[in-house]
């Protein structure tokens, strides 16, 4: 009788041993995350950072990435505060529109961009270029793509807005386009496409127009009652200085 009982404990230890063994597999583990330190005294703590030339790209905790300048950071210092990773990632790519609304706070610029500063960011040349052949602010093209993709050519979101100016597949066949990850081709068919939006509705509602959809903003008769889409126009005309 003796024995049996300890051969019943032995097979229960064991399979509580088994179980344990088996959570450390299942649970999720504490991931590692960094705390940026920008030079504004402001602090962030993010999945991953990492350096890039003069760009630096952070993986948000929440998911998503956002990337600006590397010159924005002053040090970078470990989370000790863990967090849980997901048991299995999500599919598809991060919310484009998610990372630059969750770094606009850091990024964003109060007054118009001077002519220097603008010459100094990325694909100035064909945004210039695209800006005088129809006639349109180059500050707010810049403004556009900014808070479109913050100038990352081969951004997507989830809906599958691509490229500089995330051109919906739909708009891009409409503009002749065959790869909206070409920042020429995506620049001219991105400007053409506010262009027209402009020749029949005021700016603010253009702007909510190429982010929400004409459609919606004729069914509000206005801009519309989104918060994403409010703060969308109000940020473009920050930086373009309207």
């Amino acid at each position: 009788m003796v024995v049996k009982n300890e051969e019943r404990s032995m097979k229960t230890k064991g399979l509580l041993f088994f179980v344990l063994c088996s959570l450390l597999f299942v649970l999720p583990a504490p991931a590692r995350a960094d705390i940026l330190v920008f030079t504004t005294g402001r602090t962030m703590s993010v999945q991953s950072y990492r350096v890039d030339g003069e760009m630096a790209t952070a993986v948000l905790r929440a998911g998503g990435a956002v990337t600006f300048p590397a010159a924005m950071v002053s040090r970078v210092d470990p989370d000790e505060v863990p967090y849980p990773s997901p048991v299995s990632e999500a599919s598809g790519e991060a919310s484009v529109e998610a990372a630059v609304e969750a770094a606009a706070p850091l990024v964003s610029v109060s007054t118009a961009l001077g002519d220097a500063e603008l010459a100094a960011r990325p694909f100035a040349g064909l945004i210039a270029a695209a800006a005088a052949s129809h006639n349109l602010d180059a500050r707010l093209i810049h403004a556009v793509i900014e808070q479109e993709s913050n100038y990352e050519a081969r951004a997507r979101s989830k809906k599958g807005a691509r490229g500089l100016m995330q051109l919906m597949p739909a708009t891009a066949r409409q503009y002749g386009v065959g790869n909206s990850y070409d920042p020429k081709a995506n620049i001219e068919a991105g400007v053409r496409h506010l262009k027209d939006l402009l020749s029949r509705l005021e700016l603010p509602t253009a702007l909510a127009a190429y982010n929400a959809g004409e459609g919606t903003v004729r069914r509000y008769g206005g801009l519309p009652p989104f918060p994403e889409t409010q703060n969308y126009v109000r940020r473009i005309l920050q930086r373009a200085g309207r």
